[in-house]
């Protein structure tokens, strides 16, 4: 049986051992309701207040700021829509990227039908946004901007930092959300979550369970609510509480902070260890965001086009070695299999369909990134023979 080398860290990351013995205790041990009155009932409500502090130390905000959600997805769109509702007397235009999360783009069209108008600021050729081009999209009648920390394909790393110092500059009552999904316990994030208004996170992109996350929302912001029926998580939230499973994310979430500092180099390091093996060997792939050893690069993604070759058919090569990787991401649903983030990059067709993306986590191994490289290279070898030898009939 081949060893397995997991490199899709990006759809979702292994639950680690202890999160899944933490969840068992408290499913085994405290399955009261959280809203019950009986004991039962306030053990649950004990552990998600310890859970909600927990995020909330890590994060350096109040305890009563964080929402629990059942993940990425629903915390996107519940900062988009919910937000963007409720200030609608204020003002309909709202700015965001064209190469977002689709739990970020498909609220935003949905707006659209709705009467905002949206704003879609391009990136450049490696994935990047200039914080002028986005203090230049403000209007006076603009209430919201949403832009992702780390772009989930490409691994590229938006100055967060600088853009919401320019816009609260610019428009002090404008509310400024962070899709930070692919960044939180890998990337250190702004201290106390300055100048960010909300953020959005997901447990299973940090060892955590699937099934739940929680979304950031600074006091004082307010939101309207996507479902209804109960007063949980403050009414903006209904539904009873994944008890389980926020322990799991509040524990998952402490251990990749405690280990974040030591694992960023580390992870750089696999990345650009994996590329310049590939790039050394085929000279004519793209790399497509910012490269390795850029500040602007996640340490944990990197996005390799391999034209005149298919993604698909490379994905599944490297499976029979045991190797796993994907070709963008995982909630992708075109049926031309094109990346909406490698085309607002600019790519061609042929680049586009042979990308494929690498992610790393904190448990990949640097020998495993070794392995994986002289597979990679068989693989792609192999693949290129055979296309070469299937054009000259």
């Amino acid at each position: 049986m081949k060893r397995e080398i997991y490199l899709d860290n990006s759809a979702t990351t292994r639950i680690d051992s202890r999160v899944l013995e933490e969840m068992a205790r408290v499913a085994g041990q405290s399955f009261g309701n959280p809203s019950s009155l009986h004991r039962k009932g306030r053990e649950g409500e004990r552990i998600l207040n310890a859970s909600r502090k927990e995020l909330a130390d890590l994060l350096g905000i109040r305890e009563r700021e964080i929402i629990f959600t059942s993940g990425g997805t629903e915390s996107n769109n519940l900062a988009v829509l919910g937000i963007a509702r409720r200030y609608r007397r204020r003002g309909t235009h709202l700015i965001t990227t064209a190469i977002e999360h689709s739990s970020i783009l498909q609220p935003f069209q949905l707006l659209e039908k709705e009467g905002f108008e949206v704003t879609y600021l391009l990136p450049d050729s490696k994935g990047l946004l200039d914080p002028q081009a986005v203090l230049q999209a403000l209007r006076p009648e603009t209430t919201l901007v949403s832009i992702m920390h780390v772009n989930n394909e490409v691994g590229s790393l938006q100055p967060i930092n600088g853009i919401s110092a320019l816009l609260k500059r610019k428009k002090a009552d404008l509310i400024f959300h962070v899709d930070a999904v692919q960044s939180f316990g890998k990337i250190p994030l702004p201290p106390g979550l300055q100048g960010i208004d909300a953020l959005s996170i997901s447990a299973h992109k940090f060892h955590g369970p699937k099934g739940v996350g929680a979304l950031y929302l600074k006091e004082g912001v307010l939101i309207e609510p996507l479902f209804l029926g109960g007063g949980h998580e403050k009414g903006l939230r209904p539904g009873t509480e994944n008890t389980p499973g926020v322990a799991g994310m509040a524990l998952a979430a402490r251990q990749s902070f405690e280990k974040m500092k030591g694992k960023t180099a580390q992870l750089r390091e696999m990345k650009r260890l994996l590329t310049s093996s590939l790039e050394t060997r085929y000279p004519w792939i793209k790399i497509n965001g910012p490269r390795y050893d850029e500040k602007e690069s996640a340490p944990h993604i990197t996005n390799i086009s391999f034209p005149g070759l298919k993604g698909e058919i490379i994905v599944h090569a490297l499976e029979e070695e045991g190797i796993y990787v994907s070709t963008g991401s995982a909630c992708h649903s075109n049926a031309k299999g094109e990346s909406h983030v490698l085309q607002a990059m600019g790519l061609d067709k042929p680049e586009m369909e042979g990308a494929i993306r690498f992610s790393f986590s904190g448990e990949t191994q640097m020998e495993e990134i070794d392995t994986a490289a002289k597979k990679i290279n068989e693989v792609i070898s192999r693949l290129k023979q055979l296309h070469e030898k299937m054009a000259r009939v």
